[in-house]
């Protein structure tokens, strides 16, 4: 917890970011019947619907300059985490020296991945871009991603949507607004903090 805590004391450097990545399921749902609004009677909502599975979404976002990416994918194997990872270092940040990538513990956020999805030498390439901070668990809250991923929820995916492609247009439009805002993340919780209000997850010592 407490390396997390530094990663996110480091001021903004362009030559390496903090990126925080976290990944969530959305279920594609279809609406049977759209909400019934009759002038003066109170809106009336079938819930009757239909499942239609599931998609991935990935998220990449930068809490010091207000950037993020998100990819929507079928799954979230370790070669759809993996090849989302190339695209934050190509894509996101091709010029930068090091990006230093918090994540949670997952079992497909393992270096392994890269050597599944790619040759020997661009796994090699991929991960030396990479200094990889990994929340405590039981302690995702930690990751910054978990934030983004509330706001897209409140803001884009609060309802029913039957398609992935429906999906990746509502989501691309609202990571444009999200970037052009330029809407960044104050992070307050310091490891002083940590110390006090987390007092029961050390160890007691007694002299």
């Amino acid at each position: 917890m407490e390396q997390v805590l530094d990663v996110y004391k480091r001021p903004y450097n362009e030559d390496n970011p903090v990126v925080c990545t976290d990944e969530s399921l959305k279920q594609l749902v279809e609406t049977v019947q759209e909400e019934k609004i009759e002038p003066g009677k109170d809106k009336r909502i079938d819930y009757e619907y239909i499942r239609h599975g599931t998609s991935n979404i990935f998220m990449a976002n930068e809490p010091l300059s207000g950037k993020r990416m998100v990819e929507i994918t079928e799954f979230k194997k370790k070669k759809d985490w993996a090849e989302f990872i190339k695209k934050i270092s190509d894509e996101m940040y091709p010029e930068a020296k090091k990006i230093t990538l918090v994540m949670d513990n997952f079992k497909t956020h393992s270096l392994g991945a890269f050597y599944e999805a790619f040759k020997p030498e661009e796994a090699k390439r991929l991960i030396d871009r990479f200094e990889f901070i990994y929340t405590p668990k039981h302690g995702s809250w930690l990751n910054m991603a978990e934030i983004e991923f509330r706001v897209l929820n409140s803001q884009c995916l609060n309802r029913h949507i039957a398609t992935i492609e429906e999906i990746k247009e509502e989501v691309k439009a609202w990571q444009e607004h999200r970037n052009n805002k330029n809407s960044k993340i104050n992070w307050q919780f310091s490891t002083d903090d940590a110390r006090i209000k987390l007092r029961r997850l050390y160890p007691s010592f007694q002299d």
